[in-house]
This record gives structure tokens, C-alpha cells and sequence, in this order.
């Protein structure tokens, strides 16, 4: 039985071919995401297609992993990455091309079940993600079940206020977590110490105070440059605030770090975590939240996608 799982963002269409209770991709696919409902849908069937083609063998299922607010109904209601896709009926167009069933969810939420029931959640019945890119996603599995909420909207927890006469989001909200704590957080908190001096090295690797991005940052950190670790523990603290503010509403077992971020590997891990325990109320008298880190890669959203399509066929079965 072959199933598809893809993994939609604003740049990238991503498709890997799987079967049921498998991590390993049979076949993977890429193409570019375009800002247009009718023309996402036919990326999708292309990319499916190819990928039968590639294995010579039908589609059971297709799952969607989609950088967006994906209703229960499968309506792609908004992305801020993908502008000119609105309240689109995405699983019922799928549909109509490939006869087959067809599940979409918020691509973090698809990561979530895919580190929950192969990676470095499996095992734990109260898990949080977070995935750290260029902004903040998150899913929840409680009680051994994926947490959708009310209308599948679940896990925006980057749009967090921690600081609400901070500066403005892209979104036009004040201080949001991910403002501070994501990909672009890190390279704006990057440029603010090289701006002061404290870290000329990152002024030498981009070129320019302006220049400064995240990525720079592991690039030092892989080189051993003095000085980056601090940069990054400074940075975990701001993550950590929002995995505090989880922690008192979720009280979950375990959190599991995702995204690019996830590259700057023990370093930010271990920062988060000391910064986290250090900060939730009553620390002394709870257990502590241990982080790992993801272990499913970049394809962990088109893996968790094709995990909850292949549960609609058992189902249809």
C-alpha cells in the first residue's frame, strides 16, 4: 500500500512516498509553491502522481502537511506565506483529481504525530512540539491523541504575546514569541550583538551588519568561534519563555524541538532546557520538562501527514 505525505510551504511543495507504519521514503519529490488555489492543487497532483510513477504503484492515501489555518473540513482558510490561497476547499480539489482519501492538517500538527509515533516523542503520552524556523509552530499530543482544538487551529502558539507593547510582527501584532524566539529572532538578536561589537566574527562571515542571519550563526558555532555558545544561550532564554507559558497550561512530559533551529543541536537544547526548568513556577516541586531533539528531519511534516492518511485507509478498511 502506497501512501503520499506532503509537506506544503510558502516555498517549497515537498511529496515523499511511504508505507503504513514506515519513516523511510520509497521516493521523494520537490516543487515550487505558487499563491494560487487552482494551481497548488494541480503542483499536488503532479508531484503524487510522479511519485507513483516512481514506485509503479497506485495511491492508497494522500496526506497534506500545510504551512497554514487548515480547517477539520479540509478548507485551507489563510497563510500568511501563501497570500493568495483563502478559504479554498484544498482536500476536496485533491479529491477530484485522485479518487482516492485525502486528509490535510497544519503542517506542524503533522510533525507532531510524526515525532509522537516514530521519533523522539514515541513512548510519551503528553508531548509538545515546537518547531523553531523562520517562525514558530507547535502541535500537542495529549493523552496519547493529536490535539486539533475546536476547528483544527491547534498549535499557533508563535503568535503568543509575551510582550504586548513590544515591537510589531509581520503580522502587525506587538511582541509576539516568535518575533524573539524563531530563525528570524536569532538572526535579529545576532545582528544586535554585532552591532554593539560583541561578536565581529558574524560581521566577517556575512559581510555586513545588515547581512546577518541565522544560518551565520551555526556556521560559527560549527567553526568553534569564541562567544557563539553565549549568543545562543541568550537566545534560548527567549525561547524558553514560551515553553514556560505551555508548560502551565499543558503540563506536558516532554518537549520535542523541530525546524531548522534544530541544526545549532546540543548547545540549544541544553540552553533551553536549564533556561526552561529555571523559570517555571514551583520548579522544586514538579517534575522537570526534559527537550531532545527531533529526530525525523526536515520531512517529519510530509511523514506525519502520510502517518494520519494511512489511518484513513485502515479506517475505510
Amino acid at each position: 500500500m502506497l501512501i503520499i505525505g506532503f509537506d506544503v510551504g510558502g516555498t517549497n511543495v515537498r511529496g515523499v512516498a511511504l508505507r503504513p507504519g514506515s519513516t523511510e521514503p520509497l521516493a521523494i519529490r520537490r516543487s515550487r509553491t505558487r499563491p494560487d488555489g487552482d494551481v497548488l492543487v494541480r503542483t499536488i497532483v503532479e508531484v503524487a502522481t510522479a511519485l507513483s510513477e516512481d514506485i509503479d504503484e497506485p495511491i492508497a492515501a494522500i496526506g497534506l502537511g500545510m504551512a497554514a489555518l487548515m480547517d477539520s473540513d479540509g478548507i485551507f482558510r489563510y497563510a500568511p506565506n501563501i497570500p493568495g490561497v483563502v478559504n479554498y476547499p484544498l482536500v476536496a480539489e485533491v479529491q477530484k483529481r485522485i479518487d482516492v482519501p485525502v486528509v490535510a492538517e497544519n503542517d506542524a500538527t503533522a510533525a507532531t504525530w510524526a515525532e509522537a509515533q516514530f521519533g523522539a516523542g514515541k513512548g510519551h503520552d503528553d508531548m509538545a512540539f515546537v518547531a523553531l524556523g523562520t517562525g514558530i509552530g507547535t502541535g500537542f499530543v495529549l493523552n496519547g491523541k493529536l490535539f486539533r482544538g475546536a476547528h483544527g487551529y491547534a498549535g499557533e502558539s508563535g503568535h503568543i504575546t509575551i510582550q504586548r507593547d513590544g515591537p510589531q510582527h509581520i503580522t502587525g501584532a506587538p511582541g509576539p514569541w516568535e518575533y524573539y524566539a524563531s530563525g528570524n529572532g536569532l538572526g535579529r538578536l545576532a545582528r544586535k550583538w554585532a552591532a554593539e561589537g560583541r561578536l565581529d566574527a558574524l560581521v566577517d562571515k556575512a559581510g555586513s551588519v545588515a547581512d546577518i542571519r541565522g544560518e551565520h550563526v551555526n556556521e560559527l558555532l560549527l567553526s568553534g568561534e569564541p562567544g557563539i555558545e553565549a549568543l545562543i544561550q541568550r537566545f534560548s532564554r527567549d525561547v524558553a519563555v514560551g515553553m514556560a507559558d505551555l508548560v502551565y497550561v499543558l503540563d506536558p512530559e516532554v518537549f520535542v524541538l523541530g525546524g531548522g533551529l534544530v541544526d545549532l543541536g546540543e548547545v540549544l537544547r541544553a540552553g533551553i532546557e536549564e533556561n526552561l526548568n529555571a523559570r517555571i513556577l514551583g520548579a522544586d516541586y514538579r517534575p522537570s520538562v526534559p527537550v531532545k531533539l527531533a529526530e525525523l528531519g526536515s520531512y517529519a511534516g510530509a511523514i506525519g501527514s502520510a502517518a494520519l492518511a494511512a489511518e484513513l485507509v485502515t479506517v475505510d478498511q
